[in-house]
């Protein structure tokens, strides 16, 4: 039996409030105790991180789902892929407007057409057809985003770079009993983002990465960024070479930091069981099962302890 492990983020941050710090931590722990319990059950990977995402986005907390970050017209545009490592089947979908659970949908993509990313208007009429309800695009709306907008288009004029912005996305990555990884990641983007606009979080490579023979990798951050390095592939390429995850997740975001000046963080996940956090965002909320224990933390060099229940 192999040992099984979720780690998941809630996306980087540059500040959160203190009352805003233990909500965010609140959520984290939910959704990896979510993921967690799926496993402990015998769930497979996919099953695991599909649940623990879905957490993410039900909470408003984060930039993803029903948290989501509105675009220049004040719309929600989502997007977000899935990945199974045992045969490398993928799943993506961007600029995702009527739908609860965007991840839901990419994990669709992935078993029920034979592609692998749908967008915007197609994407729609799949949900449809496979039965994902339709919510009112209002609804995954909050009073914070449309703050957050109005900010943003009111601060265009003294530009703060984009590099540091809005870096929410969630995801989780793990380790199922059986030996196989996965990975999930989704998010509303950027605040003020052109409509249409789509991050690194659909496309493979970028967003997410599994491979059983290599391990499993979610990323958040400056979404042009880690499209431009392919940040989940490239730091997967490193583990492929012999680093640890830990310098493998240095490597590459040293890099992306170096070349581009962008800034984000990584989670992984390996079939031995080993599993790294880490980031060049101010913080990055994370948390991570296994053994019956969590792992948790938000700042650099916090790391919080419990039994899991």
């Amino acid at each position: 039996m192999n040992p099984t492990v979720i780690v998941v983020h809630g996306g980087g941050a540059s500040s959160i409030s203190k009352d805003r710090k233990e909500r965010v931590r609140q959520g984290i722990v939910r959704a990896a105790t979510a993921g967690y319990n799926i496993l402990k059950e015998g769930g497979s990977a996919v099953d695991a991180v599909e649940g623990a995402v879905t957490v993410l986005e039900d909470d408003p907390e984060f930039n993803a789902g029903c948290g989501s970050v509105l675009n220049e017209n004040g719309e929600v545009e989502m997007d977000a892929s899935i990945m199974n490592g045992k045969d490398l089947s993928a799943g993506a979908v961007s600029a995702v407007r009527c739908v609860a659970n965007p991840i839901k949908l990419a994990r669709l993509v992935m078993e029920k057409t034979p592609h692998c990313f749908l967008t915007d208007q197609g994407a729609a009429k799949f949900a449809a057809a496979m039965g994902l309800p339709a919510v009112p695009g209002e609804q995954l709306i909050t009073e914070r985003n449309i703050k957050r907008l109005e900010k943003e288009k009111h601060e265009k004029g003294a530009q703060k770079s984009d590099h540091q912005k809005s870096l929410g996305t969630v995801g989780a990555v793990a380790v199922d009993c059986r030996g196989n990884v996965a990975y999930a990641t989704s998010t509303g983007g950027i605040v003020n983002k052109l409509a249409g606009r789509v991050g690194d979080t659909p496309c493979i490579g970028s967003g997410g990465y599994a491979d059983n023979d290599i391990g499993a990798i979610s990323t958040t951050g400056h979404g042009e960024s880690i499209l431009k390095v392919n940040l989940a592939r490239l730091t997967l390429f490193h583990v492929e070479q012999g680093k640890t995850l830990e310098e493998a997740a240095d490597m590459s975001l040293g890099y992306m930091k170096s070349k581009v000046k962008g800034v984000g963080g990584v989670i992984l996940v390996n079939k031995a069981g080993d599993w790294a956090a880490k980031w060049t965002s101010t913080s990055m909320p994370w948390a991570a099962a296994k053994d019956g224990r969590l792992h948790s933390g938000i700042d650099l060099g916090e790391t919080n302890v419990t039994d899991l229940p």
